[in-house]
């Protein structure tokens, strides 16, 4: 099984709806499927080291790749969760970031997951449900909502759209702070001192 390439980008296309790039590992040319974040940072004749799913099918291979190491690490956690394919997850992964997709479980972000292409309502309340065991997620108990850091995330974001600054932001800047043991305001003083200086 292929777990990782390391060579030069040839191509990069759209086939179908699948961005997909072929890299030339010594003289070997591997089509890849990635995600549309990806395939722009993949610029032909650049060099590029790929993270790899190697799915096999009875009636094909594709070969699935992601920037970081978590990212194929979701997908694949995706993959094995029920009812979701390689295109779900795929889109999945595509949509939102593997630390933002854990805060998404972790407070039953029923919103940002609908985000996702071909995510209705239902699919998405499954997918909370399906995904908490399997995500590296707080604990959380769906029934009588979010835990006391999950409260905390969601009053911080809430707050954080008042001010204007839009979901992508908000996720991203959330993804990457700790939010253990940390109450409102902290959260939310770290939250905008990392969207200022990302915006300064």
């Amino acid at each position: 099984m292929i777990a990782r390439l390391r060579g030069t980008v040839l191509e990069r296309s759209v086939v179908g709806s699948a961005p997909t790039v072929v890299l030339d590992v010594g003289g070997v040319g591997y089509e890849v499927v990635v995600t549309p974040r990806y395939l722009a940072e993949l610029e032909p004749g650049s060099p590029a080291d790929v993270y790899v799913h190697h799915h096999v099918r009875e009636d094909g291979q594709t070969l699935f790749g992601f920037a970081q190491r978590d990212e194929r690490t979701t997908f694949q956690t995706l993959l094995a969760t029920h009812g979701v394919g390689p295109a779900l997850a795929l889109a999945i992964v595509a949509t939102h970031r593997p630390a933002a997709l854990a805060d998404i479980v972790a407070t039953s972000d029923l919103a940002s997951l609908t985000l996702v292409p071909g995510v209705g309502k239902k699919t998405a309340e499954r997918l909370l449900i399906e995904l908490r065991n399997r995500l590296s997620t707080p604990a959380i108990d769906l029934d009588t909502g979010p835990s006391r850091s999950g409260s905390v995330v969601v009053e911080v974001r809430e707050a954080l759209a008042g001010l204007g600054y839009a979901p992508d932001e908000i996720r991203d800047a959330l993804s990457g702070l700790a939010t253990e043991g940390v109450d409102a305001p902290t959260l939310l003083r770290q939250a905008l001192g990392l969207l200022g200086a990302r915006r300064a």
